[in-house]
């Protein structure tokens, strides 16, 4: 038993429970909040929103929770990036390596047999990558809005917009730098590079030194980049680009577009951007027509990229059920992507992760409906507060932040449930499963397969 509990599949869950509880405890002290009470209810979910990098709040990180309170939520953004991008990206290189499944989680174990692998290297590069880009973001920040953005203020939310997390320092997050384009374009390059994953930013970077110091090192006819980074930006790219195209015209028929052109078309691509990693928004997310929010759901449910720190069921999982269905339709067994075809493994891998998600948002959205139902007769509950739960349940699976304004009134039973979802979430449903799996014991027989009549 004490093996089981020690495995390499529990040590990402050991990883970020200790430091979710620790933060909590740390949060509920009153030196973290001088200002009002805080029950240790919604210290917890600070921090697990936090750790987990969420972006959801229940009351204003900016004014209630005083310096050492958002330096211990800062502290832990950073953790969780971290270890995200860590563990996820030691996962892509062992799929590289083609380990077998069963065998990527033990991760420490399986690269000792790897000579050309050298994990502090690998995780020196990681987060000297990581505090690169924070620090860009921090000095660009400060330097085109030196008083909305003073030092600490600019650090605080270019680790927030990295790490994918959301938390701003401001009540109403970027509203008032909604028509800023050297801001909007600070916050979108940094949430973008953070959705990217490690492992794509490492390969763009080599291709651009390759590019300016010698392209004549180039072969002809090789591709540039691998299979997975191509999918990864082109996939990345469809989503932002059809996901503002819809906010500017949803917006723009319901007559929420701003007077200036080309604050809409900003507002537009920001939003867009924010909707499947951040959490950041330049407009009042209650206001938006439900037109937008539906669509913002869906990019909210796909997510970012393996390897980053943003969640949702990542853009591979949404090309690969994308062509899938597209298989389907043109009668080919095979699943093409590109110039490879996808194993039947790994489609498997896709289906089941994108099932399981349906579900864990199904079963909350049931879940957050009933526990508020209960203080409250079901005929009196509008129909747009179904949906409304439905966005913060997302939401919280997708670790994206938004909210459309209800969670700070959500009671202790429905804020514990956003906690356990939030923090399965983001350790991976898949991860989970497996977790659990390890402790079941192998079948050692086989039941005889048959047909069964579909549609």
């Amino acid at each position: 038993m004490r093996s089981k509990v020690i495995s390499p599949y529990w040590l990402p869950i050991f990883f970020f429970a200790g430091p979710i509880l620790l933060g909590g405890l740390a949060l509920y002290l009153d030196a973290s909040h001088p200002g009002g009470p805080l029950s240790f209810l919604d210290a917890l979910f600070t921090a697990t929103s936090a750790m987990c990098v969420t972006g959801l709040i229940v009351v204003d990180t900016g004014s209630y929770f005083s310096l050492l309170g958002q330096t211990i939520i800062l502290l832990l953004i950073q953790l969780g990036g971290l270890g995200i991008m860590t563990f996820t990206t030691l996962l892509i290189y062992l799929l590289g390596q083609r380990v077998p499944l069963k065998d990527r989680f033990a991760v420490g174990q399986t690269l000792l047999h790897d000579p050309s692998f050298s994990l502090l290297r690998f995780l020196l590069l990681v987060v000297g990558a990581t505090f690169f880009f924070e620090l860009s973001g921090a000095v660009a920040l400060w330097l085109l809005d030196p008083v909305g953005f003073h030092p600490y203020s600019a650090l605080f939310h270019s680790i927030s917009a990295f790490c994918n997390a959301g938390f701003s320092l401001y009540p109403d997050s970027l509203s008032n730098w909604s028509g800023d384009a050297g801001i909007n374009i600070v916050f979108m390059a940094l949430i973008t590079l953070g959705g990217l994953g490690f492992y794509v930013i490492l390969e763009c970077s080599r291709l651009l030194k390759r590019l300016l110091t010698n392209r004549h090192s180039l072969k002809t006819g090789m591709p540039l980049l691998s299979w997975h980074s191509y999918i990864v930006l082109k996939t990345s790219a469809f989503l932002t680009l059809a996901g503002a195209a819809i906010f500017f015209i949803a917006e723009g028929a319901a007559g929420n577009a701003p007077d200036s052109y080309g604050e809409w078309i900003l507002t537009s691509l920001f939003q867009s951007v924010t909707s499947r990693t951040a959490g950041f928004n330049t407009v009042d997310i209650g206001t938006m027509t439900n037109v937008s929010l539906v669509f913002m759901m869906a990019l909210m449910f796909v997510g970012g990229s393996p390897g980053s720190c943003a969640g949702g069921i990542k853009t591979t999982t949404f090309r690969a059920l994308c062509s899938f269905v597209a298989a389907q339709f043109r009668g080919e067994s095979q699943v093409r992507i590109g110039r490879f075809a996808l194993s039947p493994a790994a489609m498997n891998r896709a289906i089941t992760l994108f099932t399981m998600s349906v579900l864990l948002v199904f079963v909350g959205t049931i879940c957050l409906t009933s526990l508020e139902s209960a203080d409250v007769a079901s005929y009196l509950m509008g129909r747009d507060k179904f949906m409304v739960n439905m966005f913060e349940i997302v939401s919280a699976f997708a670790t994206v932040g938004l909210s459309t304004g209800i969670t700070g009134d959500l009671n202790g039973a429905e804020k514990s449930m956003v906690i356990v979802l939030m923090f399965v979430v983001r350790l991976g449903p898949l991860w989970l499963l497996s977790a659990l799996n390890s402790w079941q014991s192998e079948r050692r027989y086989e039941l005889p397969s048959a047909d069964l009549p579909l549609g």
